[in-house]
């Protein structure tokens, strides 16, 4: 085992962190747990991994759950795609192998969801196959270790770090080596602002340490800026009765549930005023075309959502209605979305994006 290799396991069994997924850690816990990894901070994780085991303890739970089951589950992780290919995935593991997750990191990458990091990861800590799981961290500490300074976008990074850890992979402790790695990367090198290096195993091997250039790496290419909409969202009930809306099965939030809202103008800066103009007239065009007879009408507070791509700066309304007859039948919400009346006792039962807190009762 190469030195570096050696002092990183002992760092690692000194300092790693203690995760619910590291003590028991099964072919479908380490699965489940990267997925809902994937752009999630590890604390805020362990709630809903523990919710979800809870609920879905197997792949054959999984694989046999409604899906308003799984996507209540996963309601606030976000990107939903993730439990949607995670269920799919389930479903091949039980028809096409028995019901047995594979266990190396090329039979991995067939499933629905399991791209090559994920794979690696899995392969590596569930099964201990010797294959190195390259993600943002793993990236960032090579990029600091060998002082690249080329974009750790590029394949090219990533086909330089997978062989630089390839070489110091030790075949005993495959899982642990990429995890260590994780961890060295998420609490030590940091990706923004200054890294700790006073508490890294590798400080005196480190180029990027030696020369005091730790914030000039890694290179990452400026993001491309977030495209802003203004929208209004509407509150709609009638006693008891909740009005929601339930979005397309493609695209953004691809089948949850929303209350409805209208699009006023995307990436055009409204004013305060504006905003006010355009959020009024929204809400005459939708009672207009909903058929809805309000009986009071008050503003909610604003609100802001950021996605990966997108912003939505939002306006709402509390509406009291008359009846919700109306819209029982062939009516759409402003977007064009299947409208659905139920009570505010069932609302739990559906997954309602964190993008609506603000609006949530």
């Amino acid at each position: 085992m190469k030195n570096d290799t050696k002092r990183l396991l002992e760092w690692y069994d000194a300092e790693r962190r203690i995760l619910p997924w590291r003590e028991d850690p099964t072919p479908y816990h380490v699965w489940v747990s990267e997925i809902m990894l994937q752009q999630t901070r590890v604390e805020a994780v362990k709630e809903y991994y523990a919710r979800f085991l809870e609920k879905l303890p197997d792949v054959a739970a999984l694989a046999a759950a409604e899906e308003d089951t799984y996507l209540k589950l996963w309601e606030g992780l976000g990107y939903y795609s993730r439990v949607r290919n995670l269920h799919k995935a389930a479903v091949t593991v039980m028809e096409e192998y028995g019901g047995v997750i594979p266990g190396t990191a090329k039979e991995l990458r067939k499933l629905s969801g399991i791209g090559e990091y994920t794979a690696a990861a899995i392969a590596s800590i569930a099964f201990g196959e010797p294959v190195s799981s390259v993600d943002g961290n793993l990236l960032r500490v090579y990029a600091r270790r060998e002082l690249y300074r080329e974009s750790i976008k590029e394949p090219v990074a990533k086909k330089l770090a997978y062989d630089y850890y390839m070489e110091r992979m030790p075949e005993d402790r495959p899982g642990d080596y990429n995890q260590a790695l994780m961890d060295l990367g998420a609490t030590v090198c940091l990706p923004n602002g200054e890294p700790e290096c006073f508490r890294c195993p590798w400080a005196d091997l480190c180029e990027a340490h030696k020369q005091g250039v730790e914030t000039e790496v890694p290179v990452v290419p400026t993001k491309k800026a977030r495209r802003v909409e203004y929208r209004t969202v509407f509150r709609v009930h009638c006693g008891e009765d909740l009005l929601l809306a339930r979005r397309p099965d493609t695209g953004l939030l691809a089948g949850l549930y929303e209350f409805p809202n209208a699009l006023l103008t995307e990436n055009s800066k409204l004013s305060k005023k504006e905003q006010t103009e355009r959020s009024a007239a929204a809400l005459e065009t939708f009672l207009k075309t909903s058929g809805l007879t309000p009986l009071s009408t008050f503003p909610l507070p604003t609100a802001k959502h950021i996605f990966s791509h997108v912003e939505w700066r939002m306006t709402g309304f509390d509406l009291e209605v008359e009846s919700l007859n109306p819209v029982r039948e062939q009516a759409l919400s402003p977007e064009g979305h299947e409208l659905l009346v139920t009570s505010l006792s069932d609302l739990d039962r559906y997954s309602i994006p964190n993008a609506f807190d603000a609006y949530k009762y």
